[in-house]
């Protein structure tokens, strides 16, 4: 067959259904057991059947790794791309996960905290446990020696002896990770999901990927100081929303204002600038607490929308969650901002 015969036959052929997406989402794993505290914990009746679920709807299960290196270098992912990852490191994951993910053969990520490890803590599993999964392929990252509240100061310490505590907590961990397991990936789950512009830029200063706790699909457009994940424990353990999660598409979305998402605020606004996608600006919609937040257009032929909220939010963390449906696949995009009141 002639070359220019061959090629123009390829341009015929169906593409490849699973290569493609530009989108993909990480869920968030604590407890897998049924007497933890139910605010981080899935039973593992529940944690089966969200892996039945992934592998009897065509979902591609990947390492973190590969979802991450894809993302920041713009090249595809595999259709429905969903990638696995715990954090703190409990002996649940060890005893109830670990055999799950195995019997599907997925990979999955395990962020520590070497403080309780290495202090032999209750309901923590120990480096033996750590280094067997780390043979067996469980990535291992990073989530600070002893899990602290990353924002909260000491009483006379300065914003610069700030970050560099914080600096050498994280490079602690580090060290203590690859010494422990020879790994070393430089990903920083962030404890409690907390963070800052400061803390940010102490990341990006050290080549440190950041992991989020707030909902949404990653993208190639994500931030990789503060990358989207779906904390999937107590209510959102339920497998009827949470498949609708497995599903989002990752908006390319930016905040124009504030910049930092702590604040003294209760009832803060935002200014959101979102880019062209497959869906329509006017089916845009935000939420809290189930209830939505009036959206105010700036300039709606161009995505610029303030979010001004009625409602008055309590605790320490909240967030507003901004959806719209695809308009051709029924999916959902989905993009959420994160608040911080670090003084409750």
């Amino acid at each position: 067959m002639r070359p220019i015969v061959a090629c123009l036959l390829l341009m015929l052929l169906p593409l490849d259904p699973i290569l493609g997406a530009e989108h993909g989402v990480i869920l968030l794993y604590h407890h897998v057991a049924t007497n933890s505290p139910p605010s981080t914990s899935i039973s593992p009746t529940d944690f089966n059947r969200h892996l039945e679920y992934l592998r009897d709807n065509n979902f591609n299960v990947i390492g973190l790794d590969r979802m991450i290196e894809n993302l920041r270098s713009g090249t595809p992912l595999p259709e429905r791309a969903v990638a696995i990852t715990f954090d703190d490191g409990y002996v649940s994951i060890y005893e109830e996960a670990f055999p799950l993910l195995q019997s599907f053969n997925y990979p999955f990520s395990l962020f520590l905290s070497t403080e309780p490890i290495d202090n032999g803590q209750r309901n923590y599993m120990n480096w033996d446990q750590i280094r067997e999964m780390s043979a067996a392929g469980v990535l291992i990252g990073n989530h600070m020696v002893d899990h602290p509240y990353m924002l909260q100061r000491q009483p006379t310490e300065t914003e610069q002896q700030w970050l560099e505590r914080l600096e050498a907590d994280l490079l602690q961990a580090e060290r203590t990770i690859a010494e422990e397991t020879g790994q070393s990936h430089r990903y920083l789950a962030y404890p409690y999901g907390e963070y800052d512009p400061a803390i940010k830029a102490m990341l990006a200063a050290l080549d440190f990927v950041g992991l989020a706790q707030n909902s949404g699909a990653v993208g190639y457009s994500s931030d990789f100081l503060a990358l989207s994940r779906y904390p999937l424990a107590s209510i959102y353990a339920n497998l009827a929303t949470a498949r609708v999660k497995f599903e989002t598409l990752a908006f390319n979305v930016s905040q124009v204002a504030p910049a930092s998402p702590v604040t003294k605020s209760r009832s803060p606004a935002v200014t959101l600038k979102f880019e062209p996608g497959n869906y329509n600006f006017s089916r845009i919609s935000c939420f809290a607490n189930s209830q939505p937040i009036p959206m105010h257009w700036l300039d709606q032929d161009n995505g610029l929308v303030e979010l001004i909220p009625a409602q008055q939010f309590s605790g320490r963390r909240w967030r507003y969650i901004c959806t719209a449906p695809d308009a051709d696949s029924g999916r959902f995009y989905w993009y959420s901002v994160q608040w911080i009141n670090a003084d409750d």
